[in-house]
């Protein structure tokens, strides 16, 4: 059984007319997000370069629950372009555009146009630690060993 939470989302003007961020299967976890670029200018992205695409879409997320901006893997397998800070992180007391970093890995120019889905937002309950210092931690097999030790 899946859990739904209710989230309020406001459409900005410049993203009046596009679909509401949607699930694009029964089981998926993320919902698509999609460029909020004016129709007669589409963005291009030259390869090695990032760009902050807006989405048109503010959200108010119940407390304790998170949003994350993650790729979407045809976008990465076809041209090389990903969300540059993967996942980002939309906290539940943002209250501003919902914007997408992408960069561009590929070889070619990437043209973004409205509408096009640029990334998925993943919506995830948020577990806070509280830290307790103590003088030593408890002993195991790996230890400090560190990037690749557990390979060996």
């Amino acid at each position: 059984m899946t859990a739904t939470v209710t989230i309020d989302i406001r459409q900005l003007p410049h993203g009046e007319g596009l679909p509401l961020p949607a699930y694009q299967t029964a089981h998926a976890a993320g919902l698509d997000l999609l460029a909020a670029v004016p129709d007669a200018a589409p963005m291009v992205l030259a390869p090695g370069k990032s760009a902050m695409i807006p989405t048109g879409l503010a959200i108010a997320l119940p407390a304790a629950y998170e949003a994350q901006v993650r790729p979407r893997s045809g976008l990465a397998a076809k041209h090389g372009v990903t969300v540059l800070n993967s996942p980002g992180t939309i906290d539940a007391d943002y209250r501003g555009e919902i914007r997408v970093i992408l960069i561009n890995h590929g070889a070619e120019p990437f043209t973004i146009t409205r509408g096009e889905r640029i990334a998925q937002m993943v919506i995830a309950p948020v577990t806070r630690a509280a830290f307790v210092v103590v003088a030593a931690l408890s002993e195991t097999d790996r230890g400090a060993s560190g990037f690749g030790s557990t390979g060996r």
